[in-house]
């Protein structure tokens, strides 16, 4: 919703058992489907929510943060509440899919916003896990991850550019896919090896993000290998712990 839209009244609440921020709570998710709001679209200012629903700034408070842990709002610090992306929802440890093919399995618009993307060398560290020798040139790309213009993530990723020559002068500024990319140059990516941890965020992720520092955070870092076992990338993609959800199925014996 604009900024400076006029919403309509919400309808009177309903004397019931409920408690107030559960009837305010129905009304804004009522009047979120009513309107058609689109992923990102931003709710008017507490102080109107407050007036039109008749209630408190701490009972307003109470119907939001339930309609966050629903998924049906966020918060971004110091701008106000926004209608959340729809949670996608990705099958792991299954199958290797990039963010952009995920986005396009779940109907939606991937898009990035590039924050570094210039060339550097291995580190000892990187060179061991990349299995190339310390100072191979390496592709340091560093985006913002969207899905319907609502920022789900940080991505920090590095390329062995000689197994992808070119790699580093890609446009990554918009939906481009990096392995869609990789693939082009004849790179064709096996498996990964990934650890997921919780963390929290800390004051330049959650600006990046649009959350609250502390907010929680899905970290999933992954080593890539192509074809011939051998390391291709290295990826590094913290998820807004509200907006991103792993599935895996487990069996027994």
């Amino acid at each position: 919703m604009p900024d400076d839209a006029t919403p309509a009244r919400l309808p009177e609440r309903q004397n019931g058992a409920d408690p107030l921020w559960s009837q305010a709570a129905d009304l804004i998710q009522a009047e979120i489907t009513r309107r058609g709001l689109q992923p990102g679209a931003k709710l008017p200012p507490e102080r109107e929510l407050c007036t039109q629903l008749g209630i408190s700034r701490v009972t307003l408070r109470k119907a939001l943060t339930h309609l966050v842990e629903l998924g049906v709002v966020t918060a971004s610090h110091g701008r106000g509440w926004f209608v959340a992306a729809s949670v996608p929802t990705r099958e792991w440890p299954k199958d290797l899919e990039s963010f952009t093919a995920t986005a396009r399995r779940k109907h939606m618009k991937a898009g990035s916003l590039v924050l570094r993307q210039d060339m550097g060398v291995a580190s000892l560290d990187e060179a061991d896990r990349l299995d190339v020798p310390a100072g191979t040139p390496l592709l340091r790309l560093e985006r913002v991850r969207l899905l319907n213009d609502v920022r789900i993530a940080v991505d920090r990723t590095l390329v062995d550019v000689a197994l992808a020559p070119g790699i580093e002068d890609v446009d990554f500024g918009s939906d481009t896919s990096l392995f869609d990319e990789l693939r082009q140059r004849g790179v064709e990516l096996d498996r990964s090896e990934t650890t997921i941890e919780a963390r929290s965020a800390d004051d330049t992720l959650a600006e990046h993000l649009g959350i609250e520092p502390g907010s929680p955070v899905l970290v999933l870092d992954q080593t890539v290998f192509g074809r011939g076992r051998r390391p291709v990338l290295l990826s590094t993609v913290e998820y807004s712990g509200d907006r991103y959800r792993l599935r895996t199925t487990l069996q027994s014996g």
